[in-house]
């Protein structure tokens, strides 16, 4: 499929036009990524991004590798609206994963991520082992899926805890997974537990190709109330995930404390709006970085994020691992 020649005015995409400089090309997973920097699950829409700005996003995509959105099962609806809440330096989302399900996935999504110039990273959740394996199976058996995401974060039924916040629950989760496919397999972590490292460790014994972190903060956006004090919660599904720039600290901080125990790839995420902020992650033991909320305000940050590793990296006297 060739690029379309013309300029979409806006956002700089030029079919013509190629990053100038990326930083150097990774092995994740024995997988050939050209840079290390691509998107966190559910915060760049591929398909749409494609309808709206034709193939020019191709020739220019700015990723090395793509996660898609979080699929389940089922189809989901997602969380009623409202569904952002902007936050000091970040954003609260409730957006509650609405997607086509596994079925509509498989149909309609998958041979249109297929189409881009990038390996394709999917991520599944289920709220079972039993959930996890059939979603693990059935897109690890695809050739145009190149990894799998586990989103962990789902409530466990029985604890109320997120699947990934014990070590012990993920490690019997992965055991009945991992067999399911031969696809490198990452383990998105939630932040919102007490010993991240220890669950990434657990990740690790059990399996896990590498991990990915951090997920989304768990955080509340009340309501305006009488005299300015907010009592009710704004967003529609209650409670909501924290992201942006207001993260990073702590993101950086997990990160660093993961990477320290851990031998498998770790990819690091949470507040990344430049190349320096992709070198500190880079320097806290990530092998790969993800772009997420900062793509709502500029989708094509992450290629200058990648355009500038070099520079930065060069400038600073670092080279990428």
């Amino acid at each position: 499929m060739t690029a379309s020649p013309h300029r979409v005015e806006g956002l700089g995409l030029s079919g013509s036009s190629t990053p100038h400089s990326m930083a150097g090309g990774v092995n994740f997973c024995g997988i050939e990524l050209a840079h290390p920097v691509i998107n966190g699950s559910g915060t760049f829409d591929a398909i749409a991004a494609r309808r709206a700005f034709g193939d020019a996003l191709l020739a220019r995509f700015p990723f090395s590798a793509f996660v898609s959105k979080t699929i389940t099962l089922e189809p989901r609806a997602g969380n009623p609206p409202p569904r952002l809440w902007e936050a000091p330096a970040g954003m609260v989302n409730s957006i509650g994963l609405p997607n086509r399900g596994l079925a509509g996935y498989l149909e309609h999504d998958l041979p249109q991520l297929a189409e881009l110039p990038v390996p394709l990273v999917t991520n599944v959740m289920g709220s079972t082992a039993a959930e996890l394996c059939a979603l693990v199976e059935a897109v690890g058996e695809r050739d145009e899926v190149a990894a799998v995401e586990l989103n962990v974060s789902c409530p466990n039924v029985r604890t109320g805890l997120d699947l990934g916040a014990d070590p012990a629950t993920l490690a019997g989760v992965l055991a009945e997974v991992r067999p399911r496919t031969r696809k490198p397999l990452v383990v998105k972590l939630t932040p919102n537990t007490a010993d991240v490292a220890a669950v990434a460790v657990a990740a690790q014994a059990a399996g896990a190709d590498a991990v990915s972190l951090i997920n989304t903060l768990r955080a509340f956006a009340p309501a305006p109330g009488r005299n300015g004090r907010g009592g009710r919660a704004w967003l529609g599904g209650g409670t909501g995930g924290l992201s942006g720039p207001a993260v990073r600290a702590a993101a950086l901080a997990q990160v660093r404390s993961v990477s320290a125990r851990v031998e498998i790839p770790v990819i690091g995420m949470g507040g990344i709006q430049s190349a320096e902020h992709a070198a500190q992650f880079l320097a806290a033991g990530a092998t790969l970085v993800a772009v997420g909320t900062e793509s709502f305000r500029d989708p094509l940050v992450a290629a200058q994020v990648a355009e500038g590793l070099d520079h930065f990296l060069a400038k600073s006297g670092n080279i990428i691992r």
